[in-house]
């Protein structure tokens, strides 16, 4: 099996890298889940991806553009929730940091020389993490309010009465 390899490349170097993929999509199955944990707290009429999308996030070569769908119907779906509960946040909640971490992620595919590219995968680490950090604050936003309002809490209606 280890014969078609070139000379340079041991048997050692091979089982890294694979125990690094497996690791990398092990973290990308965490981050779908915290995705997918939020989406189950917007109402179902405030959702653009339903929960169980997320999931793609951890699919590979696919999740190149799968990221920018979730960053944006996640941002839309958070939008429409925060505003019909009224909650202050900004206007895309998570969008910008989102899209920085899309983009990092599709340019560190491209060939590029190397030093571009350790550039490129410092940053999209940092985007990730930055990423996934907000979409977790946004969920405990959600998860407070609706221990103290409830789910079906619609500011509008309690305005009308």
């Amino acid at each position: 099996m280890f014969e078609m390899l070139p000379e340079y490349v041991t048997e050692e170097m091979l089982y890294a890298a694979f125990i690094a993929g497996a690791v990398r999509i092990v973290i990308w199955i965490f981050f779908a889940y915290t995705i997918y944990s939020t989406l189950k707290l917007v109402k179902k009429e405030n959702q653009n991806i339903l929960p169980s999308q997320a999931w793609f996030v951890a699919l590979p070569l696919f999740n190149i553009f799968w990221n920018f769908e979730v960053v944006r119907r996640l941002t839309d779906s958070l939008n429409n929730e925060f505003y019909d509960r009224q909650i202050e946040v900004d206007e895309r909640p998570t969008q910008k940091w989102g899209m920085w971490f899309a983009w990092t992620f599709l340019i560190s595919f491209l060939p590029l020389p190397m030093f571009i590219l350790i550039v490129v995968s410092v940053l999209h680490l940092v985007y990730f993490i930055t990423y996934w950090v907000k979409i977790h604050e946004h969920k405990v936003l959600l998860k407070m309010h609706i221990a103290q309002f409830g789910e079906d809490y619609n500011a509008k209606k309690e305005d009308e009465d």
